[in-house]
């Protein structure tokens, strides 16, 4: 199965109409800024501590793949960087990336209140069934119109892990989704874990894992390493297969979804799982 994987990568890949090169930056427009969004944007959009770390191996890799261009001075300037600077530059970044809207707690919805929060530290050795639940976005460097997002579900007991592709972020999607996850994994789901995302944390999806008898519990906002396990396969499992490209329609989806098929039993029966064993 897993010698196959690369085959069928490159089948999907072929058959994806070509999409507009990303952009280069270089010479006078290579400032610092445009090479942190490049670097945000290509480590799935952390948050600037994490961003600080990940610049050693980042900053190499974008020159390598002809991302980015810079002098020496230039690339001391962007090696040399603090963690509050990197926040400080991207905000309206940030901001345009979120649909030019500010997210503040004041406007948390009723619904995402009244979900318990799950920390790291919280999952105490549980048994086969509980699942972190994440969303991985496929619109490349643009968040405009609509495109396909890759519904991530991982059982923290031993690693198995499903992957779906939505066609948007609906809530009935991820519904659908989930239900179909459950005919998926070898025992029965008791329990998801989401982040604060709107997809997740409304009226139809909390509602309707409860009627499903399953425990619903949420991150706290802007803790990834609350959902640490299903971040690992974000990029080990969704990323790998799929890249940083964009993909949207029916057709596209649908043969994302046969990739993710042909994968699923290689990805958490056939691969060493390395999981942390604490919060970083």
């Amino acid at each position: 199965m897993g010698a196959q994987l690369p085959k069928c990568c490159r089948l999907f890949f072929s058959s994806i109409p070509k999409q507009a090169s990303l952009p280069i930056f270089n010479g006078p427009r290579a400032t610092i800024k445009d090479v942190l969004t490049a670097r945000w944007d290509a480590s799935d959009r952390v948050c600037g501590k994490w961003l600080k770390v990940m610049i050693p191996t980042l900053l190499p890799a974008l020159e390598q793949h002809g991302r980015l261009q810079l002098g020496q001075s230039d690339r001391d300037r962007v090696l040399a960087i603090s963690a509050a600077t990197i926040d400080r530059l991207l905000v309206d970044v940030k901001i345009a990336a979120s649909g030019c809207r500010r997210r503040r707690a004041v406007f948390y919805s009723a619904i995402r209140r009244e979900v318990p929060i799950r920390t790291f530290n919280d999952w105490n050795s549980p048994v086969p069934g509980f699942c972190e639940v994440d969303m991985v976005a496929h619109g490349s460097t643009s968040v405009a119109g609509s495109f396909i997002q890759t519904l991530t579900m991982l059982d923290v007991a031993n690693g198995w892990t499903e992957c779906l592709p939505l066609l948007t972020r609906e809530g009935s999607l991820v519904v659908e989704a989930i239900n179909r996850a459950q005919s998926l994994f070898p025992w029965l789901l008791r329990g998801v874990d989401f982040d604060n995302d709107s997809a997740f944390m409304n009226d139809v999806v909390v509602p309707w894992c409860r009627e499903q008898k399953l425990e619903v519990t949420r991150s706290r906002a802007y803790k990834k390493n609350d959902q640490a396990f299903v971040e690992q396969k974000n990029g080990a499992v969704v990323r790998r297969l799929m890249g940083y490209g964009r993909f949207d329609g029916v057709e596209t989806a649908r043969m994302m979804g046969r990739l993710y098929a042909a994968a699923r039993l290689a990805t958490s029966t056939s691969s060493a799982v390395i999981q942390a064993e604490g919060e970083a």
